[in-house]
């Protein structure tokens, strides 16, 4: 069972009402309800402070035509997308999620030889929850995002059961040294404070505990991350009307944020690169041709503690 801290004053939250469907903080007074099986972990303030970044991602989303009313497909990713929709984007999903098994959570299993319990930050419609919690660990899965057919709320279609919460990643609603893994799921470009983000899930991570950073965006050179930044937010203006930037997000990994991050919290990162096939593999060499900025690549970052003394 997860341990709950409030996401205000960092008090251990207690359950309260007759289904305890309540999480209740004893000292400043805050209640936070679980609604339609996902716990709303943020307080009023914060959620009007993301009001207009959950309208925009979800109007991005629908337009896209993201989502399923059917569980199947929810159930197959990220394998297959049996809506035909994103076949492109799942295949890359799939590549990264066999590396990260592979090289990370079955060593990982291995060596607790128990369950474990993982941290799924930005975890969308929760299939990697879903596929994890198969495995037989308890999962969180954290996102912003409620609605049933691309946020937490598609946990109804899972077979196994994990966590959902409504929450941000610089103020989680979770007491410390818990767990045992954290999986920035293509997520931690979105943070608005790297230092703040890593910070927080730390915060909850056993001392030998391991953070992963999964299919976010890196670059070579930073001035690429920004040109890329620059260019989606022109697209999303006229495609949508709006540039989808409410949330000043850092966009973009390059070995020297890595490294700072490294270097400001006693970690060492461990570069994990899928194969995604000959195509992908070529990319950067057709951009330099065509003179064009160099496209992101999506590594697996996985990091752990550096032994004290």
């Amino acid at each position: 069972m997860w341990r709950w801290a409030c996401p205000v004053c960092r008090r251990l939250l207690m359950l309260s009402g007759v289904t305890e469907d309540r999480l209740r903080c004893s000292d400043c007074g805050m209640e936070y309800p679980c609604k339609d099986g996902v716990w709303r972990m943020l307080p009023p303030e914060r959620l009007a402070a993301f009001r207009q970044f959950i309208q925009e991602y979800e109007a991005i989303r629908r337009a896209e035509g993201r989502g399923s009313s059917e569980a199947a497909y929810y159930r197959a990713l990220p394998e297959r997308d049996i809506s035909g929709r994103w076949k492109r984007d799942w295949a890359i999903r799939a590549r990264s999620y066999i590396a990260l098994v592979d090289q990370v959570i079955v060593p990982f299993e291995r060596e607790r030889a128990r369950a474990l319990k993982i941290l799924d930050l930005g975890a969308g419609n929760g299939w990697l929850s879903g596929r994890l919690a198969q495995r037989g660990h308890e999962l969180a899965a954290i996102d912003l995002l409620t609605n049933a057919w691309d946020g937490l709320g598609a946990h109804i279609h899972y077979l196994a059961h994990f966590t959902p919460i409504q929450a941000e990643f610089d103020r989680l609603p979770l007491a410390d040294d818990q767990a045992d893994l954290a999986i920035f799921n293509a997520s931690f470009h979105y943070s608005v404070d790297y230092y703040r983000s890593l910070d927080e899930v730390l915060r909850i991570l056993k001392a030998d505990g391991k953070v992963v950073i999964l299919d976010s965006p890196w670059y070579a050179d930073a001035q690429s991350g920004e040109q890329m930044a620059r260019e989606r937010e022109m697209q999303f203006t006229l495609r949508y009307g709006f540039p989808s930037n409410a949330l000043p997000s850092q966009n973009y990994l390059t070995d020297k944020r890595l490294a700072d991050l490294a270097q400001h919290f006693g970690l060492r990162w461990r570069r994990i690169a899928p194969y995604y096939g000959i195509r992908w593999a070529l990319r950067p060499w057709l951009a330099r041709l065509r003179r064009h900025r160099e496209p992101a690549q999506f590594y697996l970052w996985a990091g752990e503690r550096l032994a004290s003394g």
